[in-house]
């Protein structure tokens, strides 16, 4: 039985609504958690007023954020997944509800050509929505995620190499935050994804994806990354930072890093900030037209991060 693409269409627009304006229930608790420790008058200030702007606009149906960035696609289709007109029409179907999202929801038009400024009004066009694809064996669904994350700031890459070690990696982790602070660059408090190894490219994809697809208190499998996903989160909120950069100790919501294998004379990383507008929303579409709403994307399966060669 083929996924009726009439049933892509329709989650694809609804989850682009659902992501501009209503905030996931586990970022809601990562701010609640940090309300109760934060001292600083001014970030306290913020919390309070971020949140309530969070029921303003799921009062009115309304996006929580004016910039409501560069909506982008996570798309996890099961091995056994069949749809109907093909991948193809997949694609056209998730352009569409883009534009289509841009004009109802509304969308603020964001995307334009990066050298003759061509605006289409609709945040589609060359490479834009982008779509990134993974696989799940034994299932017969597909998992749309869509994610409005910002696209000017919150993001810097650095080649560190093997002798750097673990303090290096707190090192940049540390620089790179107090500086996105400073310039006001990361609308804290804030997720933060790290990618850690793979090459350049993989390195920044996993930073991305470990931001903006890991909800808050989702740990690492990894008992050794764990625990240091929870030390860069204490020390990202003992900089003297919160909220919106005022003095205070609220800048983190929580951290989640990401692996990938390297270069042997190498240790890339990649840090990403997705900000306390943290959108992202999921449909699960099955071969019989059902379809499930989620906030929690489920991107990093056992199977997303397989080590060896056999499954």
């Amino acid at each position: 039985m083929k996924i009726p693409i009439q049933k892509v269409s329709e989650a694809a627009l609804e989850i682009m609504k659902r992501a501009a304006i209503e905030i996931p229930v586990d970022y809601k608790n990562g701010i609640k958690e940090a309300q109760k420790t934060e001292t600083g008058k001014l970030p306290r200030f913020v919390i309070h007023a971020m949140q309530d702007n969070w029921e303003a606009a799921d009062e009115d149906r309304r996006p929580m954020c004016a910039d409501t960035g560069l909506p982008r696609y996570y798309v996890k289709v099961g091995n056994d997944a069949s749809v109907e007109s093909g991948f193809v029409a997949v694609e056209h179907a998730l352009r569409k509800a883009t534009s289509d999202a841009t004009q109802l929801v509304p969308l603020r038009p964001n995307r334009v050509h990066p050298l003759w400024r061509t605006d289409h009004n609709n945040n589609v066009g060359i490479n834009a929505p982008e779509i990134e694809y993974s696989f799940e064996p034994d299932a017969d669904w597909i998992d749309i995620t869509t994610v409005h994350k910002g696209g000017l700031f919150g993001t810097d890459y650095r080649m560190l190499f093997p002798g750097d070690g673990i303090d290096g990696i707190k090192r940049f982790v540390l620089d790179t935050l107090i500086a996105f602070g400073k310039r006001g660059l990361a609308c804290q408090p804030a997720i933060v994804g790290i990618g850690l190894g793979g090459s350049k490219d993989t390195c920044m994809q996993l930073g991305k994806q470990a931001a903006c697809l890991r909800i808050v208190g989702d740990r690492n499998p990894d008992p050794k990354i764990a625990e240091l996903e929870l030390e860069l989160k204490k020390l990202g909120n003992s900089i003297g930072m919160g909220a919106m950069g005022f003095v205070g100790s609220s800048m983190v919501v929580d951290c989640h890093i990401e692996v990938g294998y390297t270069h042997t004379g190498g240790m890339p990383i990649s840090i990403h900030t997705f900000c306390l507008s943290s959108r992202r929303a999921t449909a699960r579409i099955h071969p019989n037209g059902k379809i499930e709403y989620r906030t929690d994307p489920l991107w990093f399966t056992p199977y997303m991060r397989r080590e060896t060669v056999e499954w």
